[in-house]
């Protein structure tokens, strides 16, 4: 029995969707200390599919975080990734300028996140992670170190994906999608 080109199954091709990655750090932003977690998260976003279009350095301000996030996404990129700020000090406050900015919350991801950096670390549950949905943009926090801000990705880039698509406007069969 031969088959046909048409009896193939199709295989649909990834969606390429845009980066931009905004490093949170007094001491970066001032020159005192090479930014390393943004280069990280660049690289591996690049390793998975994703087209980074921009990447800034802010100080820990609330109104400078939330301008890059705002910033980003009147760019219409479909990831805004933070890093830095999300830690007990005084003046990590990325979470709160990133609810400030969204316009609805995915605690989700940032609850997958402190759980399997949890296996790694007992310190995940200090994290203070957010992560929301600004127009057509989802926004994740990130811890400052790269080691982290990678694990912590890397943890759920692949759901991430699925919810891409739909928040960009793919077909939003979830059961269909289901093994």
């Amino acid at each position: 029995m031969s088959h046909s080109e048409t009896d193939k199954p199709q295989v649909a091709e990834a969606e390429v969707y845009t980066a931009s990655v905004i490093t949170v750090s007094d001491r970066c932003s001032h020159g005192e200390r090479e930014d390393a977690s943004g280069p990280a998260l660049v690289e591996l976003l690049g390793e998975r599919g994703y087209r980074v279009v921009s990447t800034r350095v802010v100080p820990d301000e609330r109104p400078q975080i939330e301008a890059a996030i705002r910033e980003a996404a009147a760019g219409d990129v479909a990831l805004v990734l933070t890093t830095g700020g999300t830690g007990f000090s005084p003046r990590d406050v990325t979470p709160e300028a990133t609810a400030a900015v969204c316009e609805r919350m995915a605690p989700g991801i940032p609850e997958a996140m402190r759980a399997a950096s949890m296996a790694i670390t007992p310190h995940a549950c200090l994290s203070r992670e957010a992560a929301g949905i600004l127009g057509r943009t989802l926004v994740v926090n990130l811890p400052g170190s790269p080691k982290a801000a990678c694990e912590n990705i890397s943890a759920v880039i692949g759901p991430m994906a699925h919810g891409l698509r739909i928040l960009r406007g793919g077909p939003a069969d979830c059961a269909a999608e289901r093994p």
